[in-house]
């Protein structure tokens, strides 16, 4: 692998996807067993880096003697300030400091430009981790670490620049195994920005190149969700997906459209994925949705369309789901798992509810017991009493005509 296709972290720790340049091995999302882990996850950085020369990130930390042809520099181009730190978000945590100014503030990248950059990333006791030339990313897509996206649109072109970037800025709480960044480290990034040109029109890509560019965005997607930055991959997974769904003015085969629709549906279900992680289950269910429309025995969809459901207490629906997920895949343990405990759950309720009915109406058919059994006693003490006046209205009238007789 070349050094441009080196990934380098990302913003709380994105790592870089250069754009035009060649893709790192393919992630895929969810495992078998697990729908909520990524599956053949393979590092996206190159172990086998050459030795890297020392940055002196350490030295340049602290203000150096003006040097004369510095303030020369500094006189030819006002824009540039050699000798200043600029607190690029105000909190202190991400400065940029010109080493070498460049042509002018006209010359600065725009975001959606795939822009060129030599980078040096060092610890902030100088020791320097990585090293890549010639690196391409897309401006602003969260390709990149964050502390990069958000200081080179701030860059001129050809200006050298030092960057003092928080750990939450490069590669957070979990640090990076490749290039070797322990957890919380705050970093210097040595960064010169050599090129910006305008991104390539989807509608005259070549479908190659769109299916490889949209591969490239989700499995950037899949790197954000490996270190919980769902958000983020959210953000890489909804560009992939624009990119598959673009127009085409150029000749497309049907095997190319096919292809471009396997994307679609694994940028949408990873997203689904992410999406359950941040709670926006009205996006996920969308998501889902979508994906049964092209694959309606997508089992991954499925799946997440019954948790989602579930968890909006659509039960017998989310049952009902589950159901046609196990039936495609009736050894999936995790199906089994989730549609187990949604039924014990669905039962429990049931019986909540019917219990609060009853309260509700004070158990009408004990009442009704009662009733009919108060009706029935009136019913047999009517009887009695009117058969017992009979028998002694005729007993009296048979002893008058006794004695009338006598």
């Amino acid at each position: 692998m070349a050094d441009s296709d080196v990934v380098n972290g990302s913003a709380d720790d994105h790592e870089v996807a250069p754009l035009a340049k060649k893709s790192a091995g393919a992630s895929l999302l969810d495992s078998r067993e697990d729908f909520e882990m990524l599956e053949h996850l393979e590092d996206d950085v190159d172990d086998d880096l050459p030795p890297l020369e020392d940055a002196g990130g350490g030295k340049k930390k602290s203000s150096p003697a003006k040097d004369p042809a510095k303030e020369d520099k500094s006189a030819e181009s006002p824009s540039a300030e050699p000798e200043e730190w600029l607190d690029v978000l105000g909190n202190g945590q991400l400065r940029k400091k010109v080493l070498e100014a460049g042509a002018g503030p006209d010359s600065r990248p725009q975001k959606g430009q795939n822009v060129t950059i030599h980078l040096k990333t060092a610890l902030t006791n100088g020791t320097v981790v990585d090293e890549l030339k010639d690196l391409s990313f897309t401006l602003g897509d969260g390709d990149v670490l964050q502390a990069l996206d958000l200081t080179v649109q701030l860059m001129e072109m050809g200006e050298k620049a030092l960057i003092e970037a928080a750990a939450k800025y490069a590669y957070g709480a979990l640090g990076s195994s490749a290039p070797a960044v322990p957890p919380d480290a705050d970093l210097l990034l040595e960064v010169q920005l050599l090129s910006a040109d305008e991104a390539l029109d989807l509608e005259l890509m070549p479908p190659s190149e769109r299916i490889i560019l949209a591969n490239r965005k989700r499995e950037r997607g899949n790197v954000h969700y490996q270190r919980a930055d769902y958000a983020f991959a959210v953000n890489s997974y909804g560009i992939a997906l624009q990119i598959t769904e673009a127009s085409s003015r150029v000749d497309i085969s049907q095997e190319e459209e096919e292809e471009l629709l396997d994307m679609k549906v694994k940028c949408l279900n990873n997203m689904a994925a992410a999406q359950l992680k941040l709670d926006h289950y009205e996006a996920a269910l969308r998501s889902c949705v979508s994906v049964l429309a092209h694959q309606p025995d997508n089992v991954k969809a499925l799946f997440r369309k019954g948790k989602v459901l579930a968890l909006q207490g659509e039960f017998a629906e989310a049952i009902k789901t589950l159901k046609m997920a196990l039936k495609l895949e009736p050894s999936n343990k995790t199906i089994h798992a989730e549609l187990s405990k949604l039924v014990k759950k669905h039962s429990e309720q049931k019986g909540a509810e019917q219990a609060m009915y009853k309260k509700m109406l004070g158990n009408p058919s004990n009442s009704s017991v009662q009733k009919h059994r108060a009706k029935s006693s009136w019913g047999l003490s009517w009887k009695w009493l009117f058969g017992a006046t009979a028998v002694a209205i005729g007993g009296v009238a048979l002893s008058v005509v006794i004695a009338a007789r006598n």
